[in-house]
C-alpha cells in the first residue's frame, strides 16, 4: 500500500466515520449524518500521509483527524480512536492503527502489503526497471554536469559539492549511496543472492525507517524539498547497511534476511535513481 493509495483509504473510511453509517461495535460513532454530508464536509480536507515524524512507531503517519475534527465540529482524538478502529477491522492491508498525540495516527502494514510495497518501490525508477535488473555497468557520474544542477536545486555552494566525501557533498551522499546499492546487487548475484521482497516483511526499527522515507518520496516532487529528501533517504540507507547487512559476513550463511534486505536494497536504488534523474543528475552504478 503506497502513500496515495492509503490517503484514499482513509479519506473513505473517514466518510464512514463521519456518516456513521454502520457503527464500528465500539459505541464511538461520530453520528453526523448521510455519506453525502460526511463527503461534503471532508471535500475541502487534503489526506496527507507520511512518514512518521517523532510521534511513535509505523510505517505511515497522518493528520487527516484533526481536519476532519474542525469540519465536524468533534474532537481530532475521537475521530482518530474511530478511523483506527475502522482501518484495521476493514482494511486488510493494516496490522495495526493507533492515536499518537492529540489525534495524530501511526498506521503500521500488513506483512503481505509491506511486501507489495517494497516490489512497487523496485520497480519505480527509471524505465520502472528494478535495480537487480539493471546492467551491472552504467554510465559514471559527470561532476561538471551534475554539481551545478544539483545547486541550482538546493540552492548549495558548488565549490563545496565539488569536495567528493559523504561529510562535504549532499550530491556525492546521495551518488554513493546509490553507487553501494548497484554494488550490493552485483556482489548478491554472485553469491546466488537475489532480492526477495516477501521476505522483507519485517523490518527493524533501521529498516522500517528507511522504507517509510521510500514510500513517501511519491509525494515529493519540488526541486529543491526532492534533493533533501534523496539525501535523507541516503542517510537512512547508510544506518540500515550499517545496522542489517543486506549480504553475508564472514561465516554467515545467506538466508532469506539477506534477501529481505537486498529486496529493501533495490527499492532504495531505483528511488535514488528516479529522483536523481528527475533532477537531471547521473545516478553511476560506480563512483
Amino acid at each position: 500500500m503506497t502513500p496515495a493509495q492509503l490517503s484514499r483509504t482513509i479519506r473513505y473510511t473517514l466518510s464512514r466515520v463521519l456518516s456513521d453509517d454502520g457503527g464500528s461495535g465500539s459505541g464511538s460513532g461520530i453520528g453526523i449524518g448521510s455519506e453525502g454530508r460526511a463527503d461534503e464536509l471532508l471535500a475541502g480536507v487534503r489526506i496527507v500521509v507520511e512518514s512518521p515524524p517523532r510521534r511513535g512507531d509505523g510505517d505511515y503517519a497522518t493528520g487527516a483527524a484533526f481536519q476532519a475534527a474542525a469540519a465536524c465540529g468533534r474532537s481530532a482524538r475521537e475521530v482518530a480512536a474511530e478511523l483506527c478502529v475502522r482501518l484495521v477491522r476493514d482494511e486488510g492491508a493494516v496490522a495495526e492503527a493507533v492515536v499518537v498525540g492529540g489525534g495524530f495516527v501511526n498506521v503500521t502494514l500488513a506483512p503481505a502489503a509491506r511486501a507489495a510495497l517494497v516490489r512497487t518501490l523496485a520497480a519505480s525508477g527509471p524505465g520502472g526497471m528494478p535495480g537487480s535488473a539493471v546492467p551491472p555497468q552504467q554510465p559514471a557520474d559527470v561532476p561538471a554536469q551534475d554539481i551545478p544542477r544539483w545547486a541550482a536545486s538546493t540552492g548549495e555552494d558548488p565549490a563545496a559539492l565539488a569536495v567528493r566525501t559523504e561529510r562535504s557533498s549532499s550530491l556525492f551522499r546521495v551518488q554513493y549511496a546509490h553507487a553501494r546499492v548497484c554494488s550490493l546487487l552485483r556482489n548478491g548475484r554472485r553469491l546466488g543472492l537475489r532480492p526477495e521482497a516477501e521476505s522483507a516483511e519485517r523490518l527493524d526499527e533501521a529498516g522500517a525507517r528507511l522504507l517509510a522515507l521510500l514510500a513517501d518520496r511519491a509525494r515529493i516532487t519540488a526541486p529543491g524539498a526532492l534533493a533533501r529528501h534523496l539525501d535523507a533517504v541516503a542517510g537512512a540507507f547508510a544506518v540500515f547497511h550499517d545496522t542489517c547487512p543486506p549480504l553475508p559476513r564472514g561465516e554467515e550463511k545467506p538466508g532469506a534476511a539477506h534477501r529481505g534486505r537486498l529486496a529493501l536494497a533495490e527499492a532504495t536504488g531505483a528511488v535514488l535513481a528516479g529522483g536523481l534523474s528527475q533532477l537531471g543528475v547521473t545516478a553511476p552504478a560506480q563512483l
